[in-house]
């Protein structure tokens, strides 16, 4: 069976996306994928001299004109990678997604944007397998930055640290955001993404690694203060089962956009476990409510999504509890260091407990 992944690269000037991209398709190529990447629209655009407020051009047409590039040349290579290469295994690699665009109009521009092409923000971000981001290099390897690679780019680094920070709010909420800082040399940052690119893949075999936490019920008013955030809505149904193997659905969206998810899981230990998840329809998805676990009852939550000190958490606010919430991080390595908001309230770390798995949760309703 043909299986085709979605992959953004994203991340700030100067933040070794190039070299990133360069590598995954080689290391990949090398282990018998098939590799396409689809350029960055604004690059080219600007690249053969058409520039916002060049040519009657303002900057809500020039971001008109790459999103309707954008979707065509997505659209292609699909259709390529479906009709006209052989290979069982085809990866996509984009060179930033159609959300990356959000950073450079105003919020209001954005919605008129996705009004007259008559699409929605939950659509065009969970659109893509997973996302990549690179801290810049203005951010934590001031050192390095410089745009000397790229005559499309003219921001200063404080420019650049901005325009990074909006990027990671706007592609918050992805499910399957990753994020690389510059917390070890380039070198290793690049192995890094590989790793992380191995892992969704699933080679050898797709291992998460989660720390799990008890937290006091936060206040969204207060945390707004300290931190920007996205709020997800699921609805995580599961299905009945067998051999150890956890089945479960998913409908995930926000403001009625829903995208859907069918995934399976089984632990290895308390912290390790083997997970495949794909993106169904929403016909798939409501044909296999049919095989829902009758012993367990759907977990309705709301999923706040946010970052601190370059880690993605996401906290989990259940219809059912007044007082706790469920906060985790998946990360790279066992025995990966956790920088806990200091604004969050932490009753206890509870990964290696499976009362507080979802699955348990369904039969329990209680935090």
């Amino acid at each position: 069976m043909k299986q085709i992944w979605n992959f953004v690269l994203t991340g700030g000037p100067c933040s070794g996306k190039t070299t990133a991209l360069s590598t995954i398709e080689q290391e990949l190529s090398s282990r018998g994928y098939y590799v396409l990447i689809v350029p960055e629209t604004a690059t080219e655009l600007i690249s053969s001299g058409i520039r916002p407020f060049g040519n009657s051009l303002n900057i809500f047409d020039f971001q008109k004109v790459i999103f309707e590039k954008q979707l065509f040349k997505e659209a292609l290579y699909r259709k390529i990678s479906k009709q006209y290469i052989p290979s069982d295994k085809i990866v996509i690699l984009h060179d930033r997604g159609i959300i990356d665009n959000k950073s450079y109009i105003t919020d209001e521009q954005f919605k008129t944007l996705l009004s007259q092409l008559n699409m929605n923000e939950v659509e065009l971000r969970d659109r893509y397998d997973a996302v990549f981001h690179l801290v810049t290099a203005a951010n934590g390897a001031e050192e390095f930055y410089t745009l000397a690679n790229n005559n499309a780019r003219t921001e200063t680094p404080e420019q650049a640290i901005a325009l990074d920070t909006k990027g990671i709010e706007n592609w918050t909420g992805h499910s399957h955001l990753r994020i690389i800082d510059n917390s070890t040399n380039f070198r290793s940052k690049i192995s890094r993404v590989l790793q992380e690119v191995y892992s969704c893949l699933g080679t050898p075999i797709p291992i998460e690694m989660e720390r799990r936490y008890l937290i006091k019920k936060p206040d969204l008013d207060i945390l707004s203060s300290y931190v920007h955030f996205t709020v997800i809505d699921i609805v995580q149904t599961y299905l009945s089962s067998s051999n150890g193997i956890e089945r479960r659905i998913r409908q995930r969206g926000q403001n009625g956009n829903f995208s859907y998810y069918s995934a399976e899981k089984q632990e290895i230990n308390g912290l390790k476990r083997i997970e495949s998840e794909r993106k169904i329809s929403e016909k798939q998805y409501l044909k296999l409510l049919a095989q829902m676990d009758p012993i367990l009852t759907p977990i309705v939550k709301k999923r706040i999504c946010f970052v601190f000190e370059s880690q993605y958490f996401e906290l989990d606010i259940f219809n059912f509890s007044d007082n706790h919430a469920l906060m985790e991080i998946e990360l790279t390595s066992e025995n990966g260091i956790v920088n806990l908001p200091n604004f969050i309230t932490v009753l206890k770390e509870v990964t290696n407990d499976p009362k507080y798995r979802n699955h348990n949760l369904a039969k329990t309703h209680a935090l």
